[in-house]
C-alpha cells in the first residue's frame, strides 16, 4: 500500500532544535507544552489550529514518549512500549486528517489466541459468528454465558460512549470521553437499572466478572489477563473488571472494541499527529528538558534559560509535574496526586525472531493466531502467587505474557526472514528484594521466555528462534520514557481513580494545565486527553476561537462546541 511520507517519520521522531534556544526564548508564545508524547502533540495541533502560538518542549531527543519508534536491533523498527491501536479516538483521527497523512491500521480480527498446557486452545475471534463457533467447540456449556458477558460490555460502552451518527452521537448523548469528565449523577442516569453494567464499571473483580458468566475454568483463565493490563492489582482484586471495560471501550474505525496494527508501528500515530501540529504552526523542540514550571509566567529550562508564556500544559506524569512546579503546586492538589498509586508492575520485551513461535496446541508458521494477540495464560494459583511475589520484591514462577507480531502484518519493520515479537508481561517488582534490574535483567529475560516456552517448541532450547531480546522493566521505562514508577498509564486506572476522580485538564495553578494519561479519560494511546486540554485552554481564554479542524477542506467550528 502506497502511503504519504511523514516528515516526522523520515527523522524517526528525532526532530532536534528548530532554532537556538535563545531565539525560541525571545519569541512570543501563547502556550508551552512540556512533553511531546502523543497527547501533548495532539494538544499542540488543536491549539495551533485555533491560532495559538505553541511551543512543545521534549526532554528526549526523540518525540512520541511511550508511543514512538526506535531501532532496538539493526534494521528493525519497533515501538518500545505501545504496541496496538484500539482506543485512539475517531474524532482525533478525523479532525487531524490522520488517514490523509498516511495513518493506516489493520484490525486484529483474529482476536485473542490462548493455548493451554493440556494441549487444548481457543481462538477468541473478533468476528462474533466465528467466535461463537469456537466457544461452542471448546466449552459448549458457556455459549449463552459468553454472549451475555459480551452484551454487558456492549451495553456499558453504548451507555457511556454512544456511537456517532454523522456529525454527532447516535442518540443525542455525548461521548463521555470528550470534554470534562461526567459527574457520578450523569453516569448513574446513563446506566439506569442495569446492575450488571454497574458491577462491571465499579466493583467486580475480573475473576468475578468471568465467573458470573462462564463455567469452564480454562475459558475463565483465558480472559483473566484482560482485567489487569498495566494494573498493579491481581484479577481477584475489586474493580479490575473495569480495566477490561476500559480496553473494550474503543470505536476506532467504527469497530467497537476492536484493536489492530498500525502500518509502520504504533509510533507512527505520534509522528502523524506531530505532522499535523507542525503544519498548523506549532514549533517542536527536542532535547530540551524543563526544570521548572512557573505558573502564569512560562518555564525555566535545565540549561538556565527562561521561556515566557501565560499558559503551560504538562504532558508529563503528575509526579514529574509536581517536581517541576515545586513550591508553586497547590497543596490540596499535591495531596490528591500523591494518593494515586503510580508504581508499575509490567515488563516489556522487544524480541527479534528467526521464525514465528510454533505453538504446541496449533503448530505451524503464519497461522491465524499469529495475526491477532496471543496470551500465555496462568492458573488462578499462579496469578495470585505471582502478584504476591512481585509485591514483596521477588520474581514469580511464571509471568502472564501477551504477545504481538507486527512483522506478520507489516514486512517493512524487520529484514526478510525475521520477525518482531512484542511481549507485555506481569508481574515484576519495581525494586527487587535482592539485586537490581541491571543485575537481574538476564533472569527476567529467561523467565519471560520460559513462561512463553511452556506453550511453544521454538522459543527455548536448541531450536530457539530467538535472535535478540530487549528487556524493559519498570525502572527502565521510567528512565527511558519519563514515566514515574514505570507506570504506563501515569497512575492507576482502577475505578477509584477514573471518571470524575481522574485529574482534570485544569489545575488550581493559574495558567497551568495537564494533558497526559493521568487526565480524563485515562491511559493508553487515546489522544482525546490532549484534545480535551486544548479545548479547556481555549474555553478559558475568554474568547470564541474558531479552529480549522479538517484538512484540506478546513471546515470551521467554534471551540466551545467541541468539548
Amino acid at each position: 500500500m502506497s502511503q504519504p511520507t511523514s516528515p516526522t517519520a523520515k527523522k524517526l521522531g528525532e526532530l532536534g532544535l528548530p532554532a537556538p534556544i535563545r531565539e525560541l526564548a525571545a519569541k512570543p508564545w501563547d502556550a508551552i507544552i512540556v512533553g511531546a508524547g502523543h497527547n501533548g502533540l495532539a494538544c499542540a495541533a488543536y491549539l495551533s489550529r485555533a491560532g495559538q502560538r505553541v511551543l512543545v518542549l521534549e526532554a528526549r531527543e526523540r518525540i512520541g514518549g511511550a508511543c514512538t519508534i526506535e531501532e532496538p536491533f539493526s534494521n528493525v523498527r519497533m515501538s518500545p512500549c505501545a504496541y496496538l491501536a484500539g482506543l485512539l479516538h475517531p474524532l482525533v483521527v478525523e479532525e487531524l486528517s490522520l488517514p490523509a497523512r498516511g495513518f493506516h491500521w489493520t484490525p486484529a480480527v483474529n482476536g485473542l489466541f490462548v493455548p493451554f498446557l493440556d494441549g487444548t486452545s481457543i481462538q477468541l475471534w473478533d468476528d462474533d459468528d466465528k467466535c461463537e463457533a469456537e466457544v461452542r467447540r471448546f466449552a459448549p456449556g458457556d455459549v449463552e454465558g459468553w454472549k451475555a458477558m459480551n452484551d454487558t460490555l456492549m451495553r456499558l460502552r453504548n451507555a457511556l460512549r454512544p456511537a456517532r451518527n454523522g456529525a454527532g452521537p447516535a442518540n443525542g448523548s455525548r461521548d463521555f470521553w470528550v470534554g470534562d469528565a461526567p459527574t457520578p449523577y450523569e453516569i448513574d442516569e446513563r446506566l439506569g437499572d442495569d446492575q450488571e453494567a454497574r458491577h462491571l464499571l465499579y466493583d467486580w473483580s475480573m475473576a468475578e466478572f468471568v465467573e458470573h458468566y462462564l463455567r469452564d475454568p480454562r475459558l475463565q483463565c483465558a480472559y483473566l489477563g484482560q482485567g489487569v493490563i498495566g494494573t498493579n492489582a491481581s484479577p481477584f482484586d475489586p474493580g479490575t473488571a473495569s480495566i477490561r471495560f476500559h480496553h473494550a471501550s474503543g470505536r476506532l474505525g467504527g469497530m467497537p472494541g476492536m484493536w489492530g496494527y498500525v502500518a509502520g508501528g504504533m509510533g507512527m500515530v505520534s509522528f502523524y499527529i506531530a505532522d499535523a501540529a507542525q503544519e498548523a504552526g506549532a514549533v517542536i523542540a527536542a532535547g530540551v528538558p524543563v526544570a521548572e514550571i512557573l505558573p502564569g509566567e512560562g518555564v525555566l529550562l535545565e540549561s538556565g534559560e527562561r521561556i515566557p508564556a501565560p499558559v503551560v500544559i504538562s504532558n508529563a506524569d503528575p509526579i514529574r509535574t509536581l517536581a517541576m512546579l515545586g513550591a508553586n503546586a497547590d497543596s490540596t492538589w499535591r495531596k490528591r496526586i500523591e494518593q494515586v498509586p503510580i508504581q508499575g508492575c509490567t515488563v516489556k520485551l522487544n524480541v527479534l525472531l528467526s521464525a514465528l513461535p510454533e505453538f504446541l496446541a496449533r503448530p505451524g508458521q503464519n497461522q491465524p493466531h499469529h495475526y491477532g494477540q496471543i496470551n500465555a495464560p496462568l492458573t488462578h494459583a499462579e496469578w495470585q502467587s505471582g502478584f504476591d511475589a512481585a509485591k514483596r520484591g521477588y520474581l514469580p514462577q511464571h509471568l502472564w505474557c501477551e504477545l504481538y507480531f507486527q512483522s506478520a502484518h507489516d514486512d517493512t519493520v524487520a529484514p526478510r526472514g525475521q520477525h518482531t515479537m512484542s511481549v507485555f508481561a506481569q508481574y515484576v517488582p519495581y525494586t527487587f528484594k535482592d539485586g537490581t534490574w541491571d543485575s537481574r535483567r538476564d533472569e527476567v529475560r529467561a523467565l519471560a521466555l520460559r513462561s512463553i516456552g511452556r506453550f511453544c517448541s521454538n522459543v527455548e532450547g536448541p531450536n530457539s528462534a530467538v535472535i535478540d531480546v530487549q528487556v524493559l522493566g519498570p525502572p527502565d521505562i521510567e528512565q527511558k520514557v519519563g514515566l514515574t514508577g514505570g507506570h504506563i498509564f501515569q497512575g492507576e486506572c482502577l475505578p477509584a481513580y477514573m471518571w470524575s476522580n481522574r485529574l482534570s485538564a485544569r489545575t488550581p495553578m493559574p495558567g497551568v494545565y495537564m494533558c497526559g494519561a493521568c487526565t480524563h479519560p485515562g491511559g493508553s494511546v487515546i489522544a482525546i486527553n490532549g484534545r480535551n486540554a486544548a479545548m479547556a485552554v481555549l474555553a478559558d481564554s475568554g474568547r470564541r476561537t474558531t479552529t480549522a479542524l479538517s484538512s484540506p477542506d478546513r471546515n470551521l467550528r467554534t471551540a466551545d462546541t467541541l468539548g
